[in-house]
């Protein structure tokens, strides 16, 4: 491959991608109202040329260029968060703006960016040549990402029945190379009592009272260590060997936590003792947790048994229909991934930034001391669709996109154009390394 010509033809597109990428930002979208923002992709891949375009029933749009036999992806969700307290704003989070390095508004870095280059290295790959009978590239704009992570592709796979050899994630990588996440997972308690009135407490079972016990034991399994004398077990001990036969990964992604989110109480009244108390817990998973295990640690905790009889542990079910109207319910489970630095997708990824870019991270002025104080390889800190992708369906899946993980969901979001170009030129170079050494 000419890795020159690579980069001077992502360079060349520059103005389309932010042109592009604007467009899309002055579109509101946010999870299941993403409809117009899709019909304006599609927009782009007719435009540059792809030579297949579908929207699927859920309203996923999937692009295709080429006709190799071994299917390659790139992912991007296009639905956004929504804007926030608009006045911590500095500028229209709708219209944006762009200066000569940054281009400003809501899905800027998440993740709209990603969509941007994905469509663009394809047209790379097809401009230079690079496109052969041995693979075919998928670019999708996914949707209901940001409500229910991983919900669009479960569909992709199960219902579309398509699976690609492996799928690159282009959420925002501050210039790195990504290799998996922590999971997550939505829990909820909800604990029963008897109300009685307020002027005699004593004649009823306080709900509220039995969730504050059990709260304290939930803040006591995410603060405390892992030492013998600990009568409950800290989630740190999935950090060591002996509790943990995925250790090694696991300091690798980070430990679990766990947190109380959101209470909700019912009562006759202000005059009355609660009658019922649930609350929602945040769990973030390391490897070699599961969604059953994390179920169950919440189970043995002290308080919990205590109050058994009246209380049920669970897990959330996501069903919002998405913008075509189909509902798809899925389990509010998000689970771990880390694909091995060994694999043929990360060595096929790592070589193609090696021969466009060189072996540190890459960014602007701005950004590079941060970015290149971090490895190349390393992982999120939040959840991506990967969590279905590989996490469900063990699909291999490596991330690598345009933006910051910190302008995620943060108001006077931005993104840099430089990392537009350097995204496309390495998607471009991707598959041809890839098929090649495989």
């Amino acid at each position: 491959m000419d890795f020159e010509a690579i980069k001077s033809q992502a360079q060349r597109y520059e103005k389309d991608m932010v042109k592009f990428l604007r467009d899309m930002v002055r579109i509101p979208g946010e999870s299941s109202n993403e409809g117009a923002k899709i019909q304006r992709a599609k927009e782009e891949m007719e435009k540059v040329g792809f030579d297949k375009i579908e929207i699927d029933k859920m309203g996923n749009l999937l692009g295709y260029i080429g006709h190799g036999k071994r299917l390659i992806a790139f992912d991007g969700h296009i639905d956004t968060v929504g804007i926030g307290e608009r006045k911590n704003w500095k500028f229209d989070p709708y219209e944006g703006f762009e200066n000569d390095t940054e281009i400003g508004g809501r899905g800027t870095s998440d993740q709209e960016g990603g969509i941007a280059s994905a469509i663009y290295g394809a047209k790379i790959m097809k401009d230079l040549g690079l496109l052969n009978d041995k693979y075919t590239v998928l670019v999708t704009a996914t949707v209901q990402e940001e409500d229910c992570d991983g919900l669009c592709w479960q569909y992709i796979i199960k219902e579309e029945n398509i699976r690609p050899e492996f799928v690159v994630s282009t959420e925002p990588t501050d210039g790195g190379i990504y290799r998996g996440q922590r999971g997550r997972m939505e829990i909820r308690v909800d604990v029963k009592g008897i109300s009685s009135h307020g002027s005699a407490p004593e004649r009823g079972d306080n709900a509220i009272y039995k969730m504050s016990e059990i709260i304290q034991d939930i803040r006591a399994l995410n603060n405390n260590g892992c030492g013998e004398s600990t009568a409950i077990l800290g989630l740190e001990k999935m950090l060591h060997e002996k509790y943990n036969p995925e250790w090694k990964e696991a300091r690798f992604l980070g430990r679990g936590s766990v947190t109380v989110s959101q209470i909700f109480y019912s009562s006759p009244s202000r005059c009355a003792v609660a009658d019922g108390c649930s609350i929602s817990l945040d769990r973030r998973m390391t490897s070699g947790e599961t969604w059953e295990s994390c179920l169950e640690e919440i189970r043995q905790l002290p308080a919990v048994q205590r109050y058994a009889d009246d209380l049920e542990v669970s897990m959330y079910d996501y069903d919002r229909p998405s913008y075509t109207g189909l509902s798809y319910p899925i389990e509010c489970y998000f689970p771990t991934w880390v694909i091995p630095e060994d694999h043929a997708v990360t060595k096929a990824l790592m070589e193609a930034h090696h021969e466009l870019y060189g072996d540190k991270r890459q960014g602007p002025a701005a950004q590079i001391q941060m970015r290149q104080a971090r490895p190349l390889l390393d992982k999120w800190t939040f959840s991506t669709n990967g969590v279905t992708i590989m996490g469900r369906n063990g699909i291999p899946c490596i991330g690598f996109g345009p933006g910051a993980e910190a302008q995620a969901h943060a108001p006077n979001e931005i993104t840099w154009k430089e990392d537009l170009v350097r995204c496309a030129a390495v998607y471009a170079a991707l598959p041809s390394i890839y098929i090649k050494n495989s």
